[in-house]
């Protein structure tokens, strides 16, 4: 029998204090219906999440499959997915459901770390409107970011849940992989069990990368228990902006038996809780950074952490950018800076104009305005292919850009009209910027750039940046409302 096996995915990473998502976010990203999925996964590279061509090509080495793609849309991180937008995907989802059965195996690709305006656990409808359609006997697995909020809801839905297990995220195609090899294991007739923990703990995403630290330390013990009886081990650190009562870093398992699938997740929630004390940011001041741009005789990157696009962030505080203006630092580059406002009036000028550059003319809270003499030096469309990192392969679109040079310091800052991080060195590279040759890169992202700019600097010269902004890793800044209390760090001692 060829198995029928139905996709379907969301991506959104959703931060409650940021302007909810709304269907031109995902039209913008990706929202692709149908048998287009099946041919942008095959395909030698496209817009959709990197789980699909990993999951396709894993299945298609596997055995015949008859794949039954439903829907994937996906979002750049923001605030909750407007209520009535997602009853409208919900319904799709449902609607291509039941025309796709009878289905054998569901694969869904999501994020994790959704909510809508009216729905705290959209994740969790999404899966338990599937497990409604296609009955309690067909295989559901689910992968799901590492930075995800996961609710006993959606846990009790599918038959695994797998997550990354790298941050930066290079592993996509090959947890989709995984998630591959559980479905055709789940199709043979094996039966798996499954155990899950949630913890008082919502690590600020800063220390949650896996190269070294506290939680590459659990990632090593989870692969570890990986193999015979323990089938997949998932410890997922959360996205505390969410501020959700199923906010808090998890502990997952799925098994051979339920015996093992509880060891493990015992095991590996006991080292996170012991260790907690250890999920502690550890910034660098502005003023600290300052100081170290102007004494830096090698390629330094300041990362914007507290404002980054790729955690809900807007992309268009300018604390770093004033202060690195002022201070005349030679050879700084910025990018990148959301502002479809001023990126479409250097369009309207063209190349070579010289105008008073406006940053941020309808400011909010973070984003304050900054004006500043400056050139327009190379307008783009904004389109491109990555090269390294989680995007290598993968097109991008920052929507109408321009790279601007400050008068008076010569500061190069990338303007995009789309919210993106900087993670991708492409971005600024195919505005003329020789990144190898700046003395100061300012990125505005969390970790992701650390995967695509390795190659220009040490961990050593990176520093994560104390300033204002909507993904500061400073918690006690935010005004919680429905995050579970107490919890660590927030809470010294909860």
């Amino acid at each position: 029998m060829v198995p029928r096996v139905g996709i379907l995915g969301l991506h959104l990473e959703a931060n409650a204090f940021a302007p909810p998502t709304l269907e031109a976010d995902f039209r913008a990203q990706c929202w692709e219906e149908g048998e287009t999925i099946t041919r942008l996964a095959r395909a030698e590279t496209s817009h959709l999440p990197a789980e699909m061509a990993g999951f396709y090509r894993r299945m298609d080495e596997t055995g015949p499959w008859a794949p039954q793609p439903i829907a994937i849309w996906a979002a750049p991180p923001g605030g909750p997915i407007d209520q009535a937008l997602f009853l409208r995907m919900l319904d799709a989802a449902r609607s291509g459901l039941l025309a796709a059965l009878p289905l054998d195996a569901v694969y869904v690709a999501s994020h994790g770390a959704s909510s809508a305006t009216g729905d705290e656990d959209s994740d969790g409808s999404l899966l338990a409107m599937i497990r409604a359609v296609v009955g309690p006997r067909v295989p559901i697995v689910v992968t799901h970011d590492l930075h995800c909020n996961v609710s006993e809801r959606l846990v009790a839905a599918c038959d695994s849940l797998i997550a990354y297990r790298t941050n930066p995220h290079i592993d996509m195609a090959a947890r989709a992989a995984e998630a591959a090899d559980m479905l055709r294991l789940l199709l043979s007739g094996t039966r798996v069990f499954k155990a899950f923990r949630r913890l008082a703990i919502t690590p600020p995403s800063v220390t949650l990368l896996t190269a070294e630290g506290p939680y590459a330390d659990l990632i090593q013990d989870a692969e570890a228990l990986m193999g015979g009886e323990v089938l997949n081990a998932s410890v997922t650190g959360g996205f505390v902006f969410s501020d959700l009562p199923k906010c808090g870093m998890t502990v997952s398992a799925t098994a051979r038996s339920q015996a093992a699938a509880d060891a493990a997740v015992e095991q590996l929630a006991s080292r996170a809780w012991n260790e907690r004390h250890r999920y502690v940011a550890n910034l660098t001041s502005l003023d600290a950074a300052l100081t170290r741009a102007k004494t830096t005789s090698q390629t330094l990157i300041l990362a914007d952490v507290a404002d980054n696009p790729g955690g809900g962030g807007r992309g268009n505080t300018a604390w770093l950018l004033q202060a690195l203006h002022e201070a005349a630092i030679p050879s700084v580059v910025l990018g990148l800076f959301v502002d479809p406002a001023l990126a479409a009036e250097a369009h309207a000028l063209g190349e070579g104009a010289l105008f008073e550059a406006r940053f941020n003319r309808d400011p909010s809270e973070f984003s304050l305005p900054f004006t500043a003499r400056a050139r327009v030096t190379m307008l783009t469309d904004g389109k491109g292919q990555g090269r390294r990192g989680n995007m290598a392969g993968r097109q991008f679109n920052l929507g109408p850009a321009a790279r601007l040079t400050l008068e008076g310091s010569g500061l190069e800052v990338v303007v995009i009209s789309l919210r993106r991080q900087c993670h991708e060195p492409r971005t600024l590279e195919m505005h003329g910027i020789d990144i190898a040759a700046a003395r100061v890169v300012v990125l505005k992202s969390r970790g992701h750039f650390r995967a695509g700019f390795a190659e220009f600097a040490p961990n050593e010269r990176i520093l994560e940046v104390d300033a204002p902004g909507l993904t500061s890793p400073v918690l006690s800044r935010f005004a919680w409302k429905r995050l579970p209390r107490p919890v660590f760090p927030i809470d010294p001692t909860p």
